[in-house]
């Protein structure tokens, strides 16, 4: 079918453009964004720890929700930060005994759904009120999990059906016009920070990614919490003093660098380049490729289906 047909039917292009994305969010359901064959990785909390690190390598996947056979319910979420960083543990290797069910476990906390025959739309407002990065879709009647919505995801699929909508104005803007992105306060380490801190820091401020900045404040590199996959792989996990340039050197030779961008450009030009890095964020850097800021899904997705909304989910 065609979107844009349909709009067009039902409003002209005025009414619609402004909101038209907002309005393909609330017209398809989570179900749509499902496909027809897709890899989910469930944990018990009775796996053991160091097991469900493991599991995740093996898998190639950042996260797993976990589920809790006696309450018949997903409990929660675990990813590589969270296992490494298992508290009242001293080494990695210590993880091999305990269960997911012992101590307190900063990934055993409250866990967000979305039912498959939800709109997108509240998918997109629970991802970022909740500032949670994946949202298991259920199915209602059996209660299994059928698939993971991300930003990425998301955004990907609207994309496919972009060239069929009309364009809103606001995407000829800037970045800077339209007041996108966080540009105080940001998140950044060291070349020579310890690989321990970097990871206090992505569960203390709750994101997903650090530019790595020298000491004039240029962006030299980025450690994501997808690069604590390297860890495991290079059997690194019970030196977490190494400083994070020496982690980054095991780190997969496709990696294309640092995706950065500047505030006179504008939301179209943010959007394709996003979506086609396959990337969380964009670095907003300065002249002198000094870092002034970040762009992430979060705020593009805000941007894009929620301010027409009139709805202020990054700031609840």
């Amino acid at each position: 079918f065609s979107f844009a047909l349909e709009l067009q039917d039902q409003y002209t292009v005025e009414e619609s453009e402004s909101d038209i994305y907002m309005r393909f969010m609330k017209s398809h359901k989570c179900y749509d964004i499902v496909p027809t064959s897709s890899k989910l990785v469930v944990f018990d909390t009775t796996l053991q720890v160091k097991k469900a690190f493991f599991a995740l390598v093996a898998n190639g996947v950042r996260a797993a929700p976990l589920w809790e056979t006696k309450k018949q319910s997903f409990v929660g979420e675990c990813s590589y930060v969270c296992l490494v960083q298992s508290p009242g543990v001293c080494s990695f290797n210590a993880l091999e005994v305990v269960k997911m069910t012992q101590g307190d476990f900063v990934f055993l906390q409250k866990m967000f759904f979305i039912l498959m025959f939800d709109h997108i739309f509240d998918a997109v407002y629970s991802l970022i009120k909740n500032k949670i990065h994946r949202l298991p879709v259920i199915d209602p009647v059996s209660g299994n999990a059928l698939y993971i919505l991300t930003h990425k995801r998301i955004l990907k699929f609207l994309q496919l059906f972009v060239c069929e909508m009309p364009k809103p104005a606001f995407m000829k803007q800037t970045l800077e016009e339209l007041g996108i992105g966080t540009y105080s306060n940001i998140a950044f380490i060291h070349p020579d920070t310890p690989i321990i801190k970097a990871l206090s820091i992505f569960v203390e401020r709750r994101v997903s990614a650090l530019p790595v900045v020298d000491e004039s404040g240029k962006v030299v590199d980025i450690y994501s919490k997808f690069d604590v996959i390297n860890l495991a792989a290079e059997k690194t996990y019970n030196n977490l003093d190494i400083s994070v340039t020496q982690a980054l050197m095991h780190r997969s030779q496709y990696f294309e660098g640092v995706m950065k961008c500047n505030r006179l450009e504008t939301l179209e030009t943010i959007v394709d380049r996003i979506v086609k890095a396959e990337v969380h964020r964009l670095v907003v850097v300065d002249e002198n490729a000094c870092i002034v800021g970040i762009v992430s899904l979060s705020d593009i997705l805000q941007a894009l289906v929620l301010t027409p909304a009139g709805i202020d989910a990054l700031h609840c």
